[in-house]
C-alpha cells in the first residue's frame, strides 16, 4: 500500500476512478519543461514531447522539474513531496537521482533526462492503480467460480416454479409473480456484482484520501492486518515546517535573532526561509533587505544585513566561515531531541543564536491514533530522525 503525498483539488468521493497521481502525471506532461533544453551549449525551451533520453535540462531555483533524470552539474535541495510526501527539501548534488514533478527548491541545476513518458515514475505509479482496478481479488475470483453455477441454478428453479404453478393451477399471473418471487429472493446478479463494486468503491475511496493500493489482494488481506507501521511526516504531522522557537547567545535577544534570520532569509526559496521569514512578519518585525546574497545548497545562506556579516545555516557553513558553535552544542541537541531541524545564525563571525524549525503534530493524530489501539492494531513508527 502506498500512502499518497498530496491531495489534489477537484477530486471527490463520487469520482472513484479518477486518481490523484494520474492527475498529477497529467499536469506535469502537459507543462512546458521547467527551465530549458541545453543543447550544444544553447539552452532552448521546447514542448516535453520533444524531450530525448540523454538530454540536458536546466531546472532554475523555484522550477518544477519535468523528467526523471540524473544531475550532471550544480547542487541543490529538491522538494519530493510530490512522490515521497516528505515536506522537507532534499539535498542532491552531481550523480543524484530526481523525479519528474518535484521542486528545485534552491540552486541551478543540470539534469541529464533517464526516463521519460510511459517510463518516468509518475507514469509507473498510474499504470499500478489503473492495474489494481482491473485484477481481481482471491475472494473475487471465489465468487466468480460460485456465480458459474449458482446463477444457472437459480434461474432453473424459477423456470420450474413458473411451470409448476401454472400447470397445476392455470393461473399464470401467479406463476409468473412466484417466479420473479425466486429471482428477487435469490438474488444471483447480487452475488457477481457486490464484490467488484466493493473493491472498485474501496479503492476510489482511498485514492481520495490519498492511499493507493497496489492490488485488489491488499484490501482483502487489511481484515487480517495486526501490526500497522506508519510514517511520521505528512501523517502523524502536518508536512510542513513550522518555527519552534529563537534561542539566542548570551548577550543577544531572541527577536533580534529572529529579525536578523528573517532579513537574512528574504533572498531565499528554501522551504525553511520561508518559514522563518512569516514567523518574524506574523510577529509585526521591520525586515531589512539582504545585501550580496550567497546560498550553498544544503549548509545554508550568508550575506549582509545593515552593514552586518550574517551567516545562517547548520554547522558545516559556521565551520566554513570560522564561527565556533561550542557554546551552544547542549542547547542545539536538545532542539534536535524535541524533532527540530536547528540553524545557527552568526554575526560578523560570532555565533548569536539557534533557530528551530519543526513539523507540528496534526490535531487529529492522537484520536485517530487511539482508534486504532483500541481495534487491537499494534502501531509502529518509522522515521528516519
Amino acid at each position: 500500500m502506498l500512502v499518497g503525498p498530496e491531495r489534489l483539488p477537484g477530486l471527490d468521493a463520487g469520482n472513484d476512478r479518477l486518481i490523484y497521481v494520474n492527475v498529477a502525471a497529467q499536469r506535469i506532461q502537459a507543462r512546458r519543461i521547467a527551465g530549458q533544453l541545453r543543447r550544444d551549449g544553447v539552452d532552448t525551451d521546447v514542448p516535453i514531447s520533444d524531450v530525448q533520453l540523454g538530454d540536458q535540462v536546466v531546472v532554475r531555483p523555484g522550477e518544477r522539474i519535468a523528467v526523471d533524470g540524473e544531475i550532471i552539474e550544480g547542487t541543490t535541495e529538491v522538494d519530493e513531496s510530490l512522490i515521497t510526501g516528505e515536506s522537507l527539501p532534499v539535498s542532491k548534488q552531481a550523480g543524484d537521482h530526481v523525479t519528474g514533478g518535484a521542486v528545485n527548491a534552491e540552486g541551478l541545476i543540470i539534469v541529464r533526462t533517464t526516463a521519460i513518458g510511459a517510463e518516468s515514475t509518475l507514469a509507473r505509479i498510474v499504470r499500478m492503480v489503473e492495474s489494481a482496478q482491473a485484477k481481481k481479488a482471491p475472494i473475487q475470483r471465489l465468487v466468480d467460480q460460485v456465480s458459474a453455477v449458482f446463477v444457472p441454478v437459480v434461474i432453473g428453479l424459477a423456470f420450474v416454479t413458473l411451470l409448476g404453478w401454472g400447470l397445476a393451477t392455470g393461473n399464470w399471473e401467479t406463476a409468473i409473480l412466484n417466479a420473479v418471487a425466486v429471482l428477487v429472493i435469490a438474488c444471483p446478479c447480487a452475488l457477481g456484482l457486490a464484490t467488484p463494486m466493493s473493491i472498485m468503491v474501496a479503492t476510489g475511496r482511498g485514492a481520495t484520501q490519498g492511499v493507493l493500493f497496489r492490488d485488489a489482494a491488499a484490501i482483502e488481506n487489511l481484515r487480517k492486518i495486526d501490526t500497522l507501521i506508519i510514517d511520521k511526516t505528512g501523517t502523524l504531522t502536518e508536512g510542513r515546517p513550522s518555527f519552534s522557537r529563537a534561542v539566542p547567545a548570551p548577550g543577544f535577544e531572541a527577536d533580534d535573532v529572529l529579525r536578523l534570520a528573517a532579513s537574512l532569509d528574504q533572498g531565499s526559496e528554501h522551504p525553511l526561509a520561508e518559514t522563518v521569514v512569516r514567523a518574524a512578519r506574523e510577529r509585526g518585525m521591520t525586515l531589512d533587505k539582504p545585501e550580496n546574497f550567497e546560498s550553498g545548497s544544503g549548509i545554508g545562506v550568508r550575506g549582509a544585513v545593515g552593514g552586518r556579516q550574517l551567516a545562517l545555516g547548520n554547522t558545516t557553513l559556521m565551520e566554513q566561515m570560522g564561527v565556533s558553535v561550542a557554546s551552544m552544542v547542549v542547547q542545539a541537541e536538545a532542539l534536535r531531541v524535541e524533532g527540530a531541524s536547528v540553524m545557527h545564525l552568526a554575526v560578523d563571525g560570532t555565533l548569536m543564536g539557534l533557530l528551530a524549525v519543526s513539523d507540528p503534530i496534526k490535531a487529529s493524530t492522537p484520536e485517530a491514533l487511539a482508534t486504532l489501539r483500541a481495534a487491537g492494531l499494534r502501531i509502529v513508527m518509522a522515521t528516519g530522525d
